[in-house]
């Protein structure tokens, strides 16, 4: 998830990144806010999520919410740990580490790591104000599973068109892999490119003079497959033989 925003081959300007459940965790909500970014995830499991304190003296002023309620924030921790944790965002920022190698050293695997432990517990800080703004705000929701629900419309595109061996890069070789996913990029731009020019037609036609509103005209997307058809087209006419010669008979 970070690693495509961070290197997305765009001039855009990524400010917030829409992710399923399993797309989130403490380590990628305190990760993206370091490098100026909101995680906003869609969270399945909502009902088990926990809420940190930032204090100890804070316990009191929220009896309707003890069964949520978690610990303190280890406000120190964060304080020592604050010029390493941004050593390892500068280095994912600029490219000078292998972000999978950083990303991979701050796993469940990994807890003892001092840095590990300030990440997690500034997460936690990020993901208890995103709840509560979650909690609260209905427009917040709704932005979520819209973004998210275009994501995964993209999604299950490339899974259309990318047909063979049931969609997955199947092979080992790193030449093989980077000639399937071209190809599907290829495919990508193809499509959107097709259907921006049929949409383009078919609205700029003088029946639709006034029929949509600019809300229709958000609404409307590049992002269709329903008209493709990856197999091909064959025309088949069973008045015609095939044009082979027939055995001879004995």
């Amino acid at each position: 998830m970070i690693e495509g925003v961070l290197r997305h081959c765009t001039e855009m300007s990524v400010e917030k990144q829409y992710v399923d459940t399993h797309g989130q965790s403490e380590v990628a909500f305190a990760f993206c806010h370091l490098l100026g970014f909101q995680l906003m995830p869609r969270l399945k499991n909502i009902a088990s999520q926990k809420l940190y304190l930032p204090g100890s003296e804070e316990t009191s002023n929220y009896d309707q919410l003890q069964s949520i309620l978690s610990r303190p924030i280890n406000w120190d921790l964060i304080i020592q740990q604050y010029d390493e944790m941004i050593k390892y965002t500068t280095a994912l920022k600029q490219g000078t580490a292998d972000p999978e190698a950083i990303l991979r050293r701050f796993t469940r695997n990994n807890v003892q790591h001092s840095t590990y432990k300030a990440l997690s517990e500034l997460g936690k800080v990020i993901k208890t104000l995103f709840l509560c703004q979650y909690l609260e705000q209905e427009a917040l929701r709704r932005e979520i599973h819209e973004g998210l629900n275009v994501v995964e419309n993209w999604n299950s595109a490339n899974s259309f068109i990318f047909y063979g061996k049931g969609g997955e890069v199947a092979t080992n070789r790193l030449e093989d892999q980077e000639l399937s996913v071209l190809a599907l990029h290829l495919l990508q731009i193809c499509l959107i490119y097709v259907n921006t020019l049929m949409i383009q037609q078919v609205t700029s036609a003088k029946e639709w003079d006034g029929v949509l509103t600019e809300e229709d005209y958000r609404a409307l997307s590049p992002l269709i497959y329903a008209h493709v058809n990856p197999y091909g087209i064959f025309e088949l006419d069973m008045t015609q033989r095939l044009p082979i010669e027939q055995a001879p008979t004995a």
